[in-house]
């Protein structure tokens, strides 16, 4: 069992918001998590390309009427020559406008937390990865997975050996949302992910095939070598793909298959990693994210459960309450931006920085590579591409 834990705010942040306006289911999420710790208020915004939007956002929120914004150039602009300017932006937009509006607070010298994925282009994900680096700045990318107690407690087994040389991993996220045309129904979520020119040249490995990447590559620390995949469009008149089947391999000489569907017909949110390695194997469902299914060579199989006493430190560090009370999506967002602001707060106060747990800006970078090398291969026949 764990004690109730408080995270001491050392001096709260102060933070702004680009899109979340009203319909954003993305916006609402990334605000409760901010304000679970307390460590961050919102006092600034541009919530929608609409101002009336935005102003209606800002009252709700009560942002204060001398910092809502009528475009982010402004918010980022005004707010730079502020005194009491905001210290970090998060970014809650369709994936088309990640770059400009990320770059444009970078170069204002504020620092960003952006949704993924961070680009529809590499060549845009490697600038802002550069500017980020070259202004000493803070960039997150709320690969939302990573913050699960059980994928941290997993982390932490691949690295200490446990399960010995990773072999094989296995990757699936199976929704059925988009097995008709919804976005014919007026679903604003549906709408945008599906128009090439808001959601760039990936639908499906786009939004949740590059959560089974990151997802792998936090727990096992590989990297890609090479991909072959092949993107397919189900249901008629879509243009971007709606299910995806990518054979991987590793650096380390690992293999494995990622399945990324949103035409799987009677799933909600399926996301799944089995990872085998050659002492044993650990498997972990986002949908069942309290457990960890562990098993050795010659031993049984072992069910992990958030809040015990076993806990591996990373893991035991952002678990909130005791075993058997469940934790979930928002919490997972909530410890991403924890660690993301008390590294912030470390920074401002010059303190070291090593340890820093959330995903980066070069995590964000390695998605979108991703993402066009699995839609150059589909592309090319389902030949293997390196990466």
């Amino acid at each position: 069992m764990i004690e109730g834990k408080e995270v001491s705010s050392a001096g709260q942040l102060r933070y702004g918001m680009v899109g979340g306006g009203e319909g954003s289911f993305i916006g609402d999420v990334h605000r409760k998590a901010i304000a679970m710790d307390g460590l961050a208020k919102l006092v600034a915004g541009c919530f929608s390309i609409y101002y009336d939007d935005t102003v209606r956002t800002a009252k709700k929120l009560c942002v204060s009427d001398d910092r809502v914004y009528k475009d982010f150039k402004e918010m980022a602009s005004k707010e730079s020559a502020r005194e009491d300017g905001i210290d970090f932006v998060s970014i809650c937009t369709p994936n088309a406008t990640h770059f400009p509006i990320a770059k444009e607070f970078l170069e204002a010298d504020i620092n960003v937390v952006c949704e993924k994925p961070l680009t529809v282009d590499e060549s845009e994900a490697k600038e802002l990865a550069s500017l980020a680096k070259e202004k000493n700045l803070l960039f997150a990318v709320t690969y939302a997975y990573s913050g699960y107690a059980m994928v941290k407690h997993a982390r932490e087994m691949v690295r200490r050996g446990d399960i010995g040389e990773v072999r094989v991993v296995m990757g699936e996220y199976a929704q059925d949302w988009l097995a008709t045309r919804l976005e014919d129904t007026g679903n604003m979520q549906a709408s945008w992910r599906t128009d090439p020119s808001q959601t760039g040249k990936s639908n499906c490995v786009g939004d949740i095939g590059s959560h089974i990447e990151n997802t792998v590559s936090y727990i096992t620390g590989l990297k890609l070598k090479s991909i072959c995949a092949s993107l397919d469009s189900f249901v008629p008149g879509r243009t971007l793909d709606d299910n995806a089947e990518i054979l991987v391999r590793f650096d380390n000489g690992a293999r494995g298959v990622f399945w990324a569907s949103q035409v799987a017909v009677g799933h909600d949110n399926g996301l799944k990693i089995r990872i085998f390695g050659s002492k044993g194997s650990i498997e972990w469902e986002q949908e069942n994210p309290n457990y960890l299914k562990v098993a050795y060579v010659g031993g049984p199989v072992q069910i992990l459960s958030r809040g015990g006493g076993y806990m591996l430190p990373s893991a035991a560090n952002v678990s909130r309450i005791p075993a058997g009370h469940p934790e979930g999506y928002y919490e997972a967002f909530a410890n991403i931006y924890r660690n993301f602001a008390t590294t912030l707060i470390k920074k401002k106060n010059g303190e070291d920085l090593s340890g820093a747990d959330f995903p980066t800006v070069e995590d964000g970078l390695a998605g979108v590579r991703f993402i066009g090398k699995a839609v150059e291969s589909s592309q090319k026949g389902s030949v293997w591409v390196d990466l």
